[in-house]
């Protein structure tokens, strides 16, 4: 059992340094890794950890492993992006406005919507956690991490409050993206108060059951943001 949890700890340290690797574009798309063996001597660890790493990395996407092939890197639209870890990686450090202003992008498809059934079907304990978050958020107001957890946990308690499974499953993807996308923002936001007020117009149309109402006031909050990387992306010359 030891020696069994000692190649899983292994594996998931390989997984973990390989992976960034990938993401942070030390190897190039369609390159070939290193066999096995090297891979074995690279790392430190066993032929059952690499092969352990190797089906991890290949379920997200990152790599395809074939025999008399090898391990290829796969093309990045191939990659698992709502995998939390790969999303992770591509966030770490400085993240990318490109991948940023993506993320905004869904999310003001699918955000304003679940606001509008959350309005419709929500039920009251929905609500309240909703209306905690944000509360929270007015208390934390001085403290910037707190600040930061209630508002990632109000965006998350409105896909619970949707009532939609589909959205629901996406609140392990959407804490991890929110935790860096909220951070840029927020430091090039020209009104940091307005902030806790734009939460409040999303809760009160929520809280009010005008589906309307909390559909537009979602979307002008994204929509906010997601000009401000927008501008951000122009300036760096990027697209």
């Amino acid at each position: 059992m030891a020696v069994l949890e000692r190649n899983n700890n292994l594996s998931q340290r390989m997984t973990q340094q390989l992976g960034r690797a990938i993401v942070c574009g030390e190897y190039s798309q369609g390159e070939s890794l290193p066999t096995e063996a090297d891979l074995c001597e690279e790392f430190g660890v066993s032929r059952t950890a690499v092969r352990e790493a190797v089906k991890m990395l290949s379920a997200k996407g990152l790599i395809s492993s074939r025999p008399r092939q090898g391990i290829r890197i796969m093309p990045e639209e191939e990659w698992n992006i709502f995998d939390s870890d790969l999303l992770s990686w591509s966030l770490e450090g400085n993240p990318s406005l490109k991948v940023l202003k993506e993320f905004l992008q869904m999310r003001i498809a699918i955000e304003p919507e679940a606001a509008a059934l959350a309005a419709r079907f929500a039920r009251p304990e929905r609500i309240q956690a909703i209306g905690d978050a944000l509360e929270r958020m007015r208390v934390a107001s001085d403290n910037s991490e707190n600040e930061l957890e209630a508002d990632i946990d109000f965006h998350i308690s409105i896909l619970y409050a949707s009532e939609n499974r589909f959205y629901i499953r996406m609140r392990d993807f959407t804490r991890t993206a929110l935790n860096v996308s909220i951070r840029h923002t927020n430091v090039i936001k020209a009104n940091p108060d307005g902030v806790l007020e734009d939460h409040a117009k999303v809760y009160y149309a929520i809280s009010s059951g005008n589906a309307e109402r909390a559909k537009n006031a979602m979307f002008l909050l994204i929509d906010e943001a997601l000009g401000f990387i927008e501008h951000e992306l122009e300036k760096s010359g990027e697209r």
